[in-house]
């Protein structure tokens, strides 16, 4: 079989809670499948171009981290706004969520441009933060994770955005919403740790639709 490609975004600087976990995973259930899996790790200054790829994984990072990589992430914004318009699967989690997002605006008053390809925005409360175990019901089945964030994430006025899952326990995108995550075609955001993917459900769904995007990747072209 002809190889599975992953991008890990920034990778030496999104990596919180175990969210490297969500590509090992997915690696291990493409392997059962009989597909060899590479993952090219796109850091600060790399060429990248997302339609070379089956699969984008963007985790977690610290306040610090995030700053730095929202400058150099401007850089591919229309690769992978073509990418995500396309349908063709990502997993973005905690920061990398928020990133793809219009903005972050952090405690002092300081605005973290995102990339605006979700019609979304999160704003950092240092005196609330929110942590804890999860319990999420989505309709790809139940999933119980962690999270810890300060950032309450909201969907823009008028989107048409659908959260990943509803909040049985936990918080969420924010206190108020009762709602985790997006979903939108094939890319979900989330603030899932521990990682997310180790709840199987989840992993298998994610893992059969990289499948379709590398077969429809490496089909002839007539």
């Amino acid at each position: 079989m002809t190889t599975i490609k992953m991008a890990y975004l920034y990778e030496d600087l999104m990596n919180t809670y175990g969210d490297s976990g969500d590509v090992k995973i997915l690696t291990y259930l493409l392997k059962q499948k009989g597909y060899p899996v590479e993952v090219d790790n796109i850091s600060l200054g790399d060429q990248f171009n997302a339609n070379d790829y089956d699969f984008l994984f963007f985790g977690g990072g610290q306040d610090f981290e995030q700053t730095i990589v929202a400058k150099d992430l401007q850089r591919h914004h229309d690769t992978l706004q073509a990418y995500i318009e396309a349908g063709k699967p990502m997993l973005a989690i905690c920061g990398g969520y928020q990133l793809l997002g219009d903005y972050y605006e952090t405690s002092d008053g300081t605005t973290i441009k995102g990339l605006s390809i979700l019609p979304l925005h999160t704003i950092f409360k240092a005196d609330s933060r929110m942590i804890g175990d999860t319990h999420i019901k989505t309709a790809w089945g139940d999933f119980r994770t962690f999270e810890n964030h300060s950032g309450r994430t909201y969907f823009d006025k008028g989107s048409n955005l659908k959260p990943l899952g509803k909040v049985l326990e936990g918080y969420g995108n924010n206190p108020e919403d009762k709602a985790e995550g997006v979903h939108y075609k094939n890319t979900i955001g989330s603030y899932s740790h521990g990682p997310i993917l180790r709840n199987l459900n989840i992993a298998a769904k994610i893992a059969d639709q990289i499948v379709a995007a590398h077969e429809q990747r490496v089909a002839p072209q007539v």
